[in-house]
């Protein structure tokens, strides 16, 4: 079990060491902000800040740790049409919000 599985294509499917480190850090990365919000030390600006971050860098490690996503060439595919979802998913909840600010801007213009 120690062993990575592989497909006919040879791309690895991860070890049973690569899904501990994963869930490790999947853990560690979601006790940090629960503990900073359950327990508020630092202004909220801030530790939404962190909690943003470390959210962000949780999806990496799911990435890679879980869905094994990396920069050879057997996943290049996947990478590039990751990064165009994720693109898109940027603009339409970036100009959902320019759009609805806007709007709020200018009907409370009057």
């Amino acid at each position: 079990m120690a062993n990575a599985h592989t497909t006919a294509a040879g791309s690895s499917h991860g070890s049973y060491k690569s899904y501990v480190i994963g869930f490790v850090l999947s853990v560690i990365l979601t006790a940090i902000p629960f503990g900073l919000v359950m327990h508020p030390v630092l202004p909220k600006d801030m530790t939404l800040l962190i909690v943003l971050a470390l959210a962000v860098i949780q999806v990496v490690v799911h990435l890679v740790y879980f869905l094994h996503l990396d920069r050879s060439s057997e996943q290049r595919w996947n990478v590039i049409a990751f990064i165009f979802s994720a693109i898109i998913i940027a603009f339409l909840v970036g100009l959902s919000l320019w759009i609805m600010f806007s709007i709020h801007h200018f009907m409370m213009a009057k």
